[in-house]
């Protein structure tokens, strides 16, 4: 039997941990640019929560020039998104990433069910203190991506596409730029 390999690494125990992404490192190549231990587990499912874009105190980020992906407690609704199997020793990358020390956002513990229904426990992060505000056209692009390379379901990657970005028409770092030409050419040739 094939093995998502989420069996044998629950939770936190050992070397690894599990992350439950739903923003920008949905897509691989975007997680791996700072977390290359990263190897896809599943596409998971974490209910009662909704995905919303917003800045840190009201502050545009400066990377993606619009809001940024967090989640609220919402009872009914929810959010789907892929469980990464990390090394520990790109934990501390991954909170710089999601700005932990800055307070942007903060480590949370939260259970996802599977499509096959199996509940696991994942480290995920949500933003604190921010007022909603849309996503660029770019981030939103990076997070349809990643959507679209890992299966999640297709009436959640509408809901994606639906998304209203901010009127955003100017560039983002060479090195986000890339990450969405790759994206884009890896998923035509697939």
């Amino acid at each position: 039997m094939a093995s998502s390999g989420y069996e044998d690494h629950a939770g936190q125990e050992g070397e690894t941990f599990l992350y439950f992404a739903y923003g920008s490192n949905l897509l691989t190549e975007r997680i791996h640019l700072r977390n290359p231990s990263a190897v896809f587990c599943c596409v998971a499912r974490l209910q009662d929560f909704k995905l919303d874009f917003g800045n840190f105190q009201g502050k545009t980020s400066e990377r993606w020039h619009g809001g940024i992906a967090t989640i609220f407690q919402s009872p009914g609704d929810e959010v789907w998104g892929v469980v990464w199997k990390m090394n520990k020793s790109n934990l501390s990358s991954l909170d710089e990433q999601e700005g932990v020390k800055s307070g942007v956002y903060v480590v949370i513990e939260i259970k996802v069910s599977t499509q096959e229904g199996k509940e696991i426990t994942c480290r995920s992060y949500l933003m604190t203190n921010y007022e909603s505000a849309p996503p660029s056209p770019q981030y939103k692009k990076v997070i349809c991506l990643g959507a679209k390379e890992n299966g999640l379901p297709l009436d959640y990657q509408e809901k994606l596409k639906a998304i209203e970005p901010n009127d955003y028409k100017g560039k983002i770092s060479d090195e986000m730029e890339e990450i969405i030409k790759k994206g884009e050419s890896k998923l035509c040739k697939a």
